[in-house]
């Protein structure tokens, strides 16, 4: 494959066939209650973006039961509504363990269960899938790795930036091994982490991914290995490379037409090779912005962009009318029962 560094000049991409992607980073929120095994640090619950977040989706943290049916029923209702978009793959949130593997409730801000994403996506199989979230510093990491596949996970997603660990950790070999072995493949957060409390942001280099694809994982960079500093988008080079090295690389791209990552998602405009690597996402429930259409596309165009309300059609419309390809995660990761 040839990688060009050249504006694309070829003609407009097809239309997406109706419903026909998997969008693979969709966050299911959810409040502590006594039987979801989710937690919310304090801190994390008056947060300023914690709180917008609960007012723009109408939730009342004073009633978490009521708050988290809520927020699965728009979701749900979102995806039906959706032209583009058939399923999502709903995302946990791990913990940070120590030193022990053992789970370090202190330093934890913010915790999915996978029993809360395998139960949502049993309950719900024709929209849904579970995406499970392993810190390979938890000392079951492997167990959980097991386990989770037989009960039909369909991805592990980790954010190390929050979860403290460093993937290139050559003690995490035999969790690397057993993913490859299930064939589970692993979504990455790349670039700096704001939605939550960053601690070491430098294990956000996609560098650091090197060892599980060393190990045959499948593994997709969040975010398209964007750095999330709005001017400067220092993991390209190794982005490229790592697109040319490993045919186990993926990226999706989610959270792009966030301002401080605009500048990744114009600059994946001029490598049009690169374009079969990339995989639908959204970023769910964050915002989808229509600025970086503006000026670029036609004015009709752009009218149906702005007028579309559903997060998963907008984010498919402004790739797609700014020239971007992409698939969907049920392309590539060989299952048949998607």
């Amino acid at each position: 494959m040839t990688i060009g560094d050249r504006h694309p000049d070829s003609p407009p991409l097809q239309p997406i066939p109706h419903k026909t992607l998997i969008d693979c980073h969709v966050h299911l929120a959810a409040l502590p209650i006594d039987d979801n095994g989710c937690y919310i640090s304090p801190k994390m619950l008056k947060s300023p973006l914690f709180r917008f977040l609960l007012w723009k989706h109408g939730l009342n943290p004073d009633r978490p039961r009521e708050a988290n049916a809520k927020y699965l029923t728009d979701l749900l209702a979102e995806l039906r509504e959706s032209q583009t978009v058939r399923k999502a793959v709903l995302l946990a949130m791990d913990g940070v363990y120590d030193e022990q593997g053992r789970r370090n409730v202190g330093q934890t801000d913010f915790l999915i269960s996978n029993d809360y994403v395998l139960e949502t996506a049993r309950a719900h199989p024709d929209q849904t899938l579970a995406g499970v979230s392993i810190n390979p510093q938890r000392r079951d990491a492997v167990d959980e790795v097991h386990r989770c596949a037989e009960a039909g996970a369909a991805l592990v997603k980790v954010l190390p930036n929050a979860q403290q660990f460093n993937p290139a950790d050559r003690r995490y070999t035999h969790f690397y091994r057993a993913l490859a072995e299930r064939r589970l493949p692993l979504l990455s957060h790349v670039g700096y982490e704001f939605s939550l409390i960053g601690k070491d942001q430098s294990v956000g280099d996609p560098d650091r991914l090197r060892l599980p694809l060393d190990e045959g994982v499948t593994v997709i960079a969040a975010h398209a290995c964007s750095y999330g500093l709005m001017v400067y988008e220092r993991f390209l080079p190794t982005f490229l490379r790592f697109i040319d090295t490993y045919p186990n690389f993926y990226a999706d791209i989610s959270a792009l037409t966030l301002p401080n990552r605009l500048r990744m998602l114009l600059l994946l405009r001029r490598y049009p090779g690169i374009h079969q690597r990339l995989l639908f996402g959204t970023d769910y429930p964050l915002s989808v912005f229509h600025l970086a259409a503006w000026g670029r596309v036609a004015f009709g165009l752009l009218r149906r962009i702005i007028r579309t309300k559903n997060r998963f059609d907008r984010q498919a419309a402004v790739c797609r009318g700014l020239g971007i390809g992409f698939r969907s995660f049920g392309d590539v990761i060989g299952r048949s029962d998607l």
